[in-house]
């Protein structure tokens, strides 16, 4: 059973009927122009809210959104009207005060009460242990109106704040349905990889995209690893195949590119050819023509082959960020070939990490296309567990 493989406890564990459940959901969204973007974590989460409430509970949602003193800290009206288009429930401006008490108790069976960005407590982020944030106000007050708590926030997961490590400490806790599909396939992709082993690594982020290398290379499981972005271009540039105006800020990261390749050997693959712009328009080059400081957008036709052929053999392909300047038509073609390869290799897949679940919708691709890849939701808890470093979130849901 899924739960006993994770050593967590998930939905099948429970008689929610008649419960109250305080549910972690994940409504973190995008603020444009003040206005809360639906996104697919708010969908997806909506999905378990439903089958709780359609198991006779009564579910009382704590979510966040932003930080404290950005533009996208908000409360959760928004949230309450996008998640209403899925699920019945109520809103109230208000998490542990008087109201939001007495709203818990009065919750019928299969009701949803959605409580105010938990964020706007001050407990709420403070450095504290699961120890610690479980005698909090916060916790005292909402725990003993509860009878389970769980979390369906994985993007959390990697924070010790109260709401995500302190109520399970003193209730019965387990992952929802979108943290447990999370988990599954991460535990699948680090510790059941099948080889040959390919790593797709694009985006902008070198030392976070270096740990991951480093990580993949200890483990001696990994096959091939596939450059991309401008992570490929600093890989190539400290390789000698490109000329590239480098700043202070990236002589380290160009020095440890050096290290990872000298380490690496031929598991590390460059870019045959690049895509540069040229009067306005997609031009695909081979590598040796790149021109000092020239800005490159893309990879080019013939990577984009040789790449989807190593894919194509991979029984397990691990890819994070984009092969290119996506967000432009005339650029997407790179991570799109890339992500069609993947859709049609029999690999186990998984995509994950900043823009990379955007970007599957922004190329034109459909996510059902991507049936036999798990895309995660979570930036930086996708990450951490990538590099086998411990989740607060998760480790303090592990049966005892």
């Amino acid at each position: 059973m899924m739960g006993e493989e994770l050593e967590v406890l998930t939905l099948d564990d429970f008689d929610v009927a008649g419960k109250t459940v305080l549910f972690r959901a994940d409504l973190n969204s995008v603020v444009i122009d003040g206005k809360v973007q639906m996104k697919e974590r708010i969908v997806e989460n909506a999905k378990t809210i439903r089958e709780l409430s359609e198991g006779k509970a009564k579910v009382v949602i704590l979510a966040h959104q932003g930080r404290a003193g950005g533009n996208d800290f908000l409360p959760l009206e928004q949230h309450a009207q996008l998640l209403s288009k899925i699920v019945d429930l109520t809103y109230i401006d208000d998490i542990i005060g008087p109201a939001a008490r007495a709203a818990i108790r009065n919750l019928d069976n299969g009701e949803v009460l959605l409580l105010d960005n938990v964020r706007m407590l001050a407990e709420e982020t403070l450095d504290k242990t699961p120890e610690g944030h479980s005698k909090s106000v916060f916790v005292q007050r909402l725990a003993p109106l509860a009878d389970i708590y769980i979390n369906d926030a994985f993007s959390v997961a990697h924070r010790t704040h109260a709401s995500v490590v302190g109520f399970p400490k003193v209730l019965d806790a387990g992952v929802g349905r979108l943290m447990e599909s999370e988990l599954s396939a991460l535990e699948r992709a680090v510790h059941r990889i099948e080889r040959p082993c390919v790593y797709v690594l694009g985006g902008v982020k070198p030392e976070e995209v270096f740990d991951i290398i480093e990580f993949a290379l200890d483990s001696r499981k990994v096959d091939y690893i596939l450059t991309a972005g401008g992570i490929g271009n600093l890989f190539m540039y400290a390789n000698g195949m490109i000329p590239m105006k480098v700043d202070k800020s990236l002589l380290e990261s160009v020095s440890r590119a050096k290290r990872i390749q000298e380490r690496a050997g031929n598991k590390i693959k460059y870019p045959w050819d690049l895509a540069i712009e040229l009067e306005g328009k997609r031009e695909e080059i081979p590598v040796e023509q790149v021109k000092p400081n020239q800005p490159i957008y893309d990879i080019g036709q013939k990577t984009i082959e040789k790449y989807s052929e190593i894919i194509k053999n991979a029984r397990t392909v691990i890819m994070k960020g984009p092969a290119g300047f996506y967000e432009k038509e005339d650029f997407a073609k790179g991570t799109r070939e890339i992500f069609k390869a993947i859709s049609n290799s029999d690999a186990f897949s998984i995509l994950g990490g900043g823009h990379t679940s955007a970007a599957i919708s922004d190329v034109g691709m459909d996510k059902r296309e991507m049936a036999n890849a798990h895309v995660s939701l979570a930036g930086g808890a996708f990450l951490r567990y990538l590099l086998g470093n411990r989740l607060p979130g998760i480790a303090v849901l592990k049966r005892r």
